[in-house]
């Protein structure tokens, strides 16, 4: 099963802080993305000459109050996959809960062993809406 790696997502309290922390380690924004009507930024930063390893900067306008007790400062891991259905189907079928099903044939969550949430993503456009998948409800939290 052929995986890519694309990021790694963390919550931050202070977004200038946290751009100014990694910007310390040598990452330099990549790409920044303004969410109104989710009320939230993303940047992704990189180290120089290695944009395809991103660390993604998610920082909600309104407060995070969570942070960082909740532990889910730590966001999620992301990987594009050739087929978001074959891949959840083949992760059920070896036990694995699908916490956030791809019912829009484009986006899924799974949990790890140790509770690290896994991001899966559709390799170029959504696939067709098929079932199981379009009536799959959320399963926990991801």
């Amino acid at each position: 099963m052929k995986m890519k790696y694309l990021h790694t997502m963390v919550r931050v309290a202070d977004l200038e802080a946290s751009i100014a922390f990694f910007a310390l380690l040598g990452l330099e924004e990549t790409r920044r993305w303004d969410n109104d009507g989710g009320r939230f930024t993303l940047v992704f930063m990189a180290p120089s000459g290695q944009h395809e390893c991103p660390v993604e900067l998610t920082y909600n306008w309104d407060g995070d109050e969570g942070l960082p007790s909740d532990s889910r400062h730590f966001g999620h891991l992301a990987y594009e996959v050739k087929d978001i259905y074959a891949t959840c189907q083949h992760l059920m079928d070896n036990g694995i809960t699908i916490n956030r099903p791809p019912r829009e044939g484009r986006m899924a969550f799974v949990r790890s062993p140790d509770n690290i949430s896994i991001e899966l993503l559709q390799e170029g456009d959504n696939l067709p809406l098929a079932e199981p998948w379009i009536s799959m409800k959320n399963t926990g939290s991801w």
